[in-house]
């Protein structure tokens, strides 16, 4: 038997790093993000007598003995988490053989989500494989445990949730891991103006989101005042934006994602650099309204809105930097999965 599952990758809008703890379970956390065409996919088959795990597009596999499998850290480790995990909770411990195969359209650390896609994708192959019934939240909270708790792997929650769901979320996140998907309806004509108004460039630089999230924690955990009134402000801009997408106010959108990268640059050291700056102030000259790194910061995607008109000058200013746009939609479905023949 085959199955292979895809989940969408998506674009932080406002409101990201709230949804880190320790801020969330103290204060409560908001964001906004919406899920687009590019997706983090698996494929699992059964197998002879190993595990046999391949990241395709990384180009690293290995096989074991089922007893033998391991979360070392690596390019692997999320496979194999996933595994670990399914066969303790819903196979009463036992390891099948079978070949684990994932890829990505987007390079780790890319800011999209890419890792916890990844895990979603996964999660939601084996869900079909075994017949386990989860639902999204079951799915999307299983992948945040595997992550956070089984591999200790510091982070957030959105994107769990937003791979699960697909389509514009306003996302609450409050202690005790509780979380509440608030689906939005974005008017039809929204969506074409923000796709026409939208750019996504790849800096070529991927980050370490754990190292800039780990000093986000770390602010929040020791109270910092500057970063956090950061997170106080994204947390209003994640209301703010999901009322300027339901009243299709661009105006007020392209303000308030510029007023959280505002925001978020305070949050952490790390989040910006000089070529992030540097590339801010060539999309300004060029027409750029507003400005943000998507996911953790450092590097990796950068978002940039502006007037459809000044899209072909912006595009041509961007791509004389060296990085690369990407071309995407915005995306209504979750994670799906399903069998071959």
């Amino acid at each position: 038997m085959i199955v292979r599952a895809r989940a969408p990758l998506r674009l932080g809008l406002a409101g990201g790093g709230t949804d880190v703890a320790p801020y969330c379970d103290l204060h409560g956390g908001y964001v906004m993000n919406a899920a687009i065409d590019k997706y983090a996919h698996a494929s699992i088959e059964t197998g002879d007598a190993l595990v046999e795990l391949h990241a395709l597009d990384g180009g690293v596999q290995a096989s074991c003995a089922p007893a033998a499998l391991d979360v070392a850290p690596g390019p692997l480790q999320l496979l194999a988490g996933v595994y670990l995990r399914i066969s303790r909770d819903f196979l009463g411990g036992a390891r099948p053989p079978l070949r684990i195969r994932t890829w990505s359209d987007a390079p780790p650390g890319s800011g999209l989500g890419s890792s916890s896609t990844l895990v979603v994708a996964l999660v939601a192959a084996f869900a079909e494989y075994f017949a386990l019934g989860l639902g999204e939240y079951e799915v999307a909270h299983l992948a945040y445990e595997v992550e956070r708790q089984d591999l200790a792997l510091a982070g957030g929650k959105q994107d769990q949730y937003a791979a699960a769901f697909g389509g514009f979320n306003f996302m609450e996140f409050h202690a005790g891991d509780r979380v509440i998907v608030n689906p939005l309806r974005i008017k039809d004509w929204v969506l074409a103006e923000l796709e026409a108004s939208l750019l996504l460039y790849f800096t070529g630089v991927s980050r370490e989101s754990a190292r800039i999230i780990d000093e986000q924690s770390r602010n929040a955990e020791r109270g910092a005042a500057e970063a956090l009134d950061a997170m106080h402000a994204l947390k209003r801009e994640a209301m703010q934006m999901k009322e300027a997408l339901l009243r299709g106010d661009l105006r007020a959108f392209a303000a308030t994602l510029q007023q959280g990268w505002e925001a978020k640059k305070r949050m952490a050291s790390s989040i910006s650099n000089p070529m992030i700056d540097a590339l801010e102030a060539t999309a300004r000259a060029h027409g750029a309204t507003a400005t943000k790194v998507s996911g953790a910061g450092g590097g990796g995607f950068m978002m940039f809105a502006c007037d459809p008109v000044d899209r072909i000058r912006l595009a041509r200013a961007l791509q004389g930097e060296g990085g690369r746009l990407l071309d995407f939609h915005f995306n209504p479905a979750g994670a799906v999965a399903w069998r071959v023949p």
